[in-house]
Parts: C-alpha cells; sequence; structure tokens
C-alpha cells in the first residue's frame, strides 16, 4: 500500500478573502504588463529611428566607430534587442493577469493553473536573467581589477 505524501493530501481552500486578493494582483500585474507593452513599442520605435538617423550621411565623418568598421546604426538594434528580451517577462505577467481574471470568474481549474504556470515562467525568466547580468558584472569588475593590475605592473616595471 502506497503512503500519500502531505503535500499530496493536502486540499488548498481559495475562499473570498484570496479570491480578492487575486483579482486585486491580477489587475495590477495586468496594469503593468501593459505599460511594459507599451515601453516595449517606444524601445523599438527609438531603436529604429536612433539606428536610422545615426546610420545616416548626415553625420559626416563624426563617427569615433568608424576605424573599427563599427557603424553608429548598429546602437539602434541593441534598443530592438533589449525589446526582444523584455518582451517575454511582460508577456507571462500580461498571461498570468488575464489567466488569473478568466479563472476567478469561471473558477476554471485550468486557467487557475495556466496563470500560476505563467507567473512561475515570469520569475523563473526574471531570475535567470538577473544571474545572467550578476555574471556580466563580476566579469566586469575581475577583467577591470587584471587590466589594472597589468597596467600597474607596466608602469612599475
Amino acid at each position: 500500500m502506497q503512503q500519500k505524501s502531505a503535500f499530496e493530501s493536502f486540499e488548498l481552500e481559495v475562499n473570498d478573502e484570496i479570491k480578492g486578493l487575486l483579482k486585486e494582483t491580477s489587475s495590477w500585474t495586468y496594469f503593468l504588463s501593459i505599460l511594459g507593452f507599451i515601453g516595449i513599442g517606444l524601445m523599438v520605435i527609438f531603436g529604429i529611428f536612433f539606428g536610422a538617423i545615426m546610420s545616416s550621411s548626415a553625420l559626416g565623418d563624426n563617427n569615433p566607430y568608424a576605424a573599427m568598421g563599427f557603424s553608429m546604426g548598429y546602437f539602434g538594434l541593441i534598443y530592438v534587442v533589449m525589446a526582444l528580451i523584455y518582451f517575454f517577462p511582460i508577456y507571462y505577467l500580461f498571461n498570468f493577469s488575464r489567466k488569473m481574471k478568466s479563472a476567478l470568474s469561471t473558477a476554471n481549474k485550468d486557467d487557475f493553473k495556466s496563470a500560476f504556470t505563467n507567473l512561475k515562467s515570469h520569475y523563473k525568466y526574471m531570475g535567470i536573467f538577473t544571474i545572467v547580468i550578476i555574471s556580466i558584472y563580476v566579469l566586469i569588475i575581475v577583467g577591470s581589477m587584471l587590466f589594472a593590475a597589468s597596467s600597474l605592473v607596466s608602469i612599475v616595471s
């Protein structure tokens, strides 16, 4: 005979107070996701226009990166890539709010599960993104310290 773990036999009760809190949370996440989509749109528009303006010949020979074969127009591409990276957590947050509103209004367990799946995906994405950014900072700091140390050694020698 198999024994059930304490968690498997646990039934979660979603009472009216919890439903109210979840409804309020889904309203705020909906608001934040709409603002996020607007921000993404502005980033894409800015990136396109910035790239077009900076790569135009109107700038003349003012490109400090021309010797490296790097056009200033590529800086606009950075904004578009940032918007793409920013899209996924906002999309997960939007789906959470939409599914949670649906689950609370129709008492649909599948929408309830899907809402929390999207919330989990949002936080997982943000966690991984944070780890990547912190790793980049650590590499930059270590690289700067190594560069400073090698410069100091060459000055002393």
